[in-house]
């Protein structure tokens, strides 16, 4: 069965030539008016200047580590491949949410267009451009995990070799997602407060008012933040859970089919996500839960078709069944996670129906409320992961044999990461369906068509937030899958016998103080991030009263705002605001391991992995049900636009969109890439801790 592996990067180039043709069908969709062509261009154009601007500066990072990557491996602390990795996994990571952004911005336009059609056309165009973003990311993602493995294979390096050294591949992808993530989050809800506070509390005029001088700015944020910063991110995670698995394998003695496997089952997927992508249409008038169900088709599909490939990969590779086991329980936990994020977000059940109610009392009710939802909600979400990693873990055989339970802990993230192709098109449809909403407003179309694209946004808000829920779920088990390769990368270096001395347990006081770090990391890089947005906020907050009182002529549509200057602040700030707590993330794993040595590092890694995932979900949750609660309302089951409800719930949304949009989804890859760190740099610190 030795040429299986040889399928895995031709289904790589298939995801990659299903993206390409996506788009070009894409393309030739009508464009609309020029207005529309207008505005649309002004938001291509904003997105463009805020990637380049942020693509500079990571430049200068990536040579800067670059360099030390090299000097490290000119000491023997690193392979010689381990900086090339660095810039190629970065590269394609940018590369992705690059892609993703540019087909994102070129669809609003013609989203808003086919919704003028029919809900469906809609539907299926806003989702098909969200398609290109997950098939190019899983298409370059196993793309890049392949080409290096097969380069290290033609240049004569053994199983055994490969898979601790590709373990190291996964840290450019970890921090170019890192400044992604926090950059586009901080850009977008900066601009998103910003118009929300102005524009619909204070000046009481609607969203997407082509008046609102943060409309363009606004707009421009879905692109980076939730498109380009997004597929960055579920590129990294994708890649990790390969190479984590990867290294893994050579640990349980499985060789070089088990450091195939991973590789061959994501390939699946990618078939899998092809054919349930098919699947996504609804009929004209569809209710919010017939749309859900619509896109849940294709992942339903998608996972059943996995199911099924999976069992035969397995049977005649490995044997073990244990492991086809433990690949379904890591796509019913992706599937579960997700459902259970839409059941504490979407205004169809309970939990978001009474936030809504609790707008009556005003907004610290609102506040509260939603607080204490998505604290609730992280319990569910706990209990799946904690489950999946038991069930993945001692089907797998690890009761006899540790290393082949954890390689099993590491198939169930690949497997539940498997349907990413078509899982990130349902949350890449998100942001182009708001901004076709928004286009559809400016450019005064009719009110069937903001009917349409309004109801195609609601959703949109629901599958963000189970995609991130989903992303949030898959970086904890790729994250317990990296603790585990980092003590495997230790005992590659010290010897099974000295690895043999190094106390992992609890009560060691170095494992314990790891502990308290790694707990805290994640609040203080949530309050950095948050804190950034605030500061952001108020800079256009501030430009856009100035504009109203300046400009005279706004209100009246004699006079158009300038929406350069927001975009342009947001831009700003949020370059220089992302950078001390990507610093964080890289300076805290090498500083630990410097002064209480790796047993240390370990608890850092278990700390900011548990309290991380819980807050990512808390924050998340919180984030999405207040957005969805205001939607509610707006719909006019509660009040309806402009009343004291509708004002109570802007300011519940305000306060959750940093949360659902910046700190959440930023912590999942802030507790994969100190992992990511902590292995890259484990020769060094034990060479050089004050804790030997």
């Amino acid at each position: 069965m030795e040429y299986l592996q040889y399928l895995a990067p031709l289904f790589g180039v298939l995801a990659l030539l299903f993206a390409a043709l996506l788009a070009t069908d894409i393309l030739k969709q009508d464009k609309g008016t020029p207005l529309m062509q207008q505005i649309s261009l002004s938001i291509k154009k904003g997105a463009n200047a805020y990637l380049k601007r942020q693509y500079k500066g990571v430049f200068i990072f990536f040579i800067v580590v670059f360099l030390i990557l090299l000097a490290l491996s000119f000491t023997q602390y690193l392979d010689i491949f381990t900086p090339f990795a660095f810039l190629t996994g970065g590269f394609f990571s940018a590369l992705s949410g690059y892609i993703g952004m540019k087909i994102a911005t070129a669809s609003n336009a013609r989203c808003a267009c086919a919704a003028e059609k029919s809900l469906n056309k809609g539907l299926k165009l806003a989702f098909n451009a969200g398609g290109v973003m997950g098939f190019v990311v899983v298409g370059l993602g196993l793309c890049y995990v392949c080409g290096w493995y097969y380069f290290l294979v033609v240049i004569g390096k053994t199983a055994e070799q490969i898979g601790p050294l590709m373990l190291n591949f996964g840290i450019g992808a970890s921090s170019m997602a890192l400044f992604a993530r926090v950059g586009g989050g901080i850009f977008t809800k900066a601009a998103d407060v910003g118009a929300d506070l102005v524009g619909k509390v204070e000046a009481g005029i609607p969203e997407d008012d082509p008046r609102n001088p943060a409309v363009i700015a606004d707009n421009v944020g879905d692109n980076v933040g939730d498109v380009a910063g997004m597929g960055a991110d579920l590129y990294e995670s994708y890649v990790g859970s390969i190479v984590s698995t990867a290294a893994l394998a050579v640990a349980a003695g499985l060789s070089t089919m088990g450091i195939v496997v991973p590789m061959i089952l994501a390939g699946i997927g990618i078939l899998a996500s092809i054919i349930g992508s098919l699947f996504v249409k609804t009929k004209e008038d569809a209710s919010s839960k017939s749309l859900l169900f619509a896109l849940r088709k294709g992942v339903f599909v998608s996972a059943f078709i996995v199911a099924v490939l999976a069992f035969l990969l397995i049977k005649f590779t490995l044997g073990n069944l244990g492991f086809y086991i433990a690949i379904l329980v890591g796509l019913l936990a992706g599937i579960l996670i997700g459902l259970t994020t839409e059941y504490y977000t979407s205004d169809n059940y309970k939990p978001t129906k009474k936030l809504s109610e609790s707008s009556k009392t005003g907004p610290a009710t609102v506040i509260i409320k939603g607080l204490s939802l998505g604290m609730m909600s992280t319990l569910l979400p706990v209990i799946i992961i904690a489950a999946g990693v038991l069930i993945s873990y001692y089907v797998s055989g690890g009761a006899i044999n540790f290393s082949e339970g954890l390689y099993g802990i590491g198939l169930a993230a690949v497997g539940m990461l498997s349907t990413l192709g078509v899982t990130l098109a349902t949350d890449a449809y998100g942001p182009i369906a708001d901004n076709a909403g928004g286009i559809a407003q400016m450019a005064n179309m009719g009110e069937i068509v903001r009917k349409r694209t309004d109801a195609l946004d609601s959703l949109g808000n629901t599958t963000a937030a189970t995609g991130k829920g989903f992303a949030i779920g898959s970086a904890a088990l790729t994250a317990l899958t990296l603790i585990a390769a980092y003590l495997s990368q230790i005992k590659n270096i010290v010897g099974e016998v000295n690895f043999l001395q190094y106390d992992f347990a609890v009560t060691n006081p170095t494992v314990l103080a790891g502990l308290f770090i790694g707990a805290v990391l994640p609040f203080i890089f949530a309050a950095l991030t948050m804190d950034s947005v605030g500061k952001a906020a108020m800079s256009v907050v501030f430009e856009v009263r100035r504009q109203f009182k300046e400009i005279v002529g706004i209100m009246d549509r004699t006079a158009e705002p300038d929406y350069a200057s927001c975009v342009d602040i947001c831009t700003k700030s949020a370059q220089r605001e992302m950078i001390l707590p990507a610093v964080l993330a890289i300076v805290v794993p090498i500083i630990t391991g410097l002064l209480i040595g790796v047993t240390g590092v370990v608890g850092m890694l278990a700390g900011s992995t548990a309290t991380g995932f819980i807050l990512a979900v808390m924050m998340s949750n919180s984030g999405g049900a207040w957005d969805n609660a205001k939607k509610y309302i707006e719909s006019g089951e509660l009040g309806g636009k402009g009343s004291e409800e509708h004002k109570a719930a802007i300011v519940g949304d305000t306060v959750g969109d940093p949360f659902k949009d910046t700190s959440g989804p930023s912590i999942n890859i802030l507790i994969k890439l100190v992992s990511m760190v902590s292995i890259v740099f484990v020769g060094f610190i034990l060479a050089y801790t004050l804790m030997k």
